[in-house]
C-alpha cells in the first residue's frame, strides 16, 4: 500500500492498471486531488483522496476524470472506471484489488497495447425525410398517397407515413452498418455497435485498435468513407481508454 495514503479520506477510483507501483500523476484529479497508484505491484488502483464523499457530475469533475485517463493512456492501457466510484479508504481499495484480481488481470490482458477509437457515420443531408423520399420509391408512394392532391392527412395517415419512414431508415441503417463493419474489421481487434443517437446517425461504433496501428485504422476509415457518396459523413475520434470493451461491475 502507498504509505502516503493512510488517512481517513475516501479514495476516488479512476482506473485499474497493471503494475502501477509508485505511480504519480500529480494534482490533476477531481477537486485538484493528487493522483497516484495504490496497490501491491501486480495491479494498482489509480486514485485520489476525496474528503468530500459527494462528487457531483459537474463539467470540471468530468473533465478531471477524463484528464487522468488521458494521462494514463500516454504510457499504458488502463481499465477505466465509471465516474463517481469512491471507496472508503486504502483497505477498501486493497479489498477491491484482491477480490477482483482474476477478472482485472483477464481484462488487462484483453486490452493491453490497444486503444479505443470511435467512428460515427451520419446522413449529411439538409432534410433526412426528403432524402429518403427521393431515394426510396416505397416511401414516396406512401407520402403521395396520404399527402397528395391537396388532401388533408389525418393523424392516422401521418402515423402510417412515419412508420414507413422509420422502417426504411432502420433497414438502410442496418445494411450500411453491416457493410461498414466488414470494411473496418481488418483494422480492428474488436468492434462494438452502439445505439445510434439521433435520426441522422447511420452508425456509432467503438473500435478496439492496436496502439501502433492507429494510422492504418485511420486509412481504413477513409477507405470505408470512399465507398459512400457525399450524402454520408464519416467522423472518427480517439484514442480513448477502452470504455466499451471493459465489462466490470464492482461491489463496494
Amino acid at each position: 500500500m502507498n504509505p502516503k495514503a493512510q488517512n481517513n479520506d475516501g479514495r476516488y477510483l479512476y482506473a485499474i492498471v497493471a503494475g502501477g507501483e509508485g505511480l504519480e500523476l500529480g494534482p490533476i484529479g477531481v477537486a485538484g486531488g493528487r493522483v497516484y497508484g495504490l496497490g501491491d505491484g501486480t495491479t494498482s488502483a489509480v486514485v485520489s483522496d476525496v474528503p468530500n464523499r459527494k462528487i457531483r457530475p459537474e463539467r470540471k469533475n468530468l473533465a478531471a476524470h477524463q484528464a487522468v485517463l488521458k494521462a494514463l493512456m500516454a504510457s499504458t492501457t488502463p481499465l477505466p472506471m465509471a465516474f463517481g466510484i469512491i471507496a472508503d479508504g486504502p483497505t477498501a481499495i486493497q479489498n477491491i484489488l484482491s477480490e477482483n484480481l482474476e477478472i482485472f488481470l483477464t481484462e488487462l490482458k484483453h486490452v493491453a497495447g490497444k486503444v479505443e477509437m470511435g467512428v460515427r457515420i451520419t446522413w449529411d443531408v439538409p432534410n433526412i425525410f426528403e432524402f429518403f423520399v427521393n431515394t426510396h420509391s416505397e416511401l414516396r408512394s406512401v407520402r403521395d398517397q396520404y399527402f397528395g392532391n391537396n388532401r388533408e392527412p389525418t393523424q392516422e395517415d401521418m402515423i402510417e407515413v412515419g412508420r414507413t419512414f422509420d422502417r426504411i431508415l432502420n433497414q438502410d441503417r442496418e445494411e450500411h452498418t453491416d457493410a461498414i463493419l466488414e470494411m473496418l474489421a481488418p483494422y480492428c481487434h474488436e468492434i462494438k455497435v452502439n445505439n445510434p443517437r439521433g435520426e441522422r446517425v447511420v452508425a456509432n461504433l467503438a473500435c478496439l485498435v492496436e496502439r501502433e496501428d492507429q494510422a492504418e485504422f485511420e486509412k481504413g476509415v477513409f477507405k470505408a468513407a470512399g465507398a459512400f457518396d457525399n450524402n454520408y459523413a464519416f467522423d472518427y475520434n480517439g484514442p480513448w481508454a477502452p470504455h466499451y470493451f471493459v465489462d466490470i461491475e464492482l461491489d463496494l
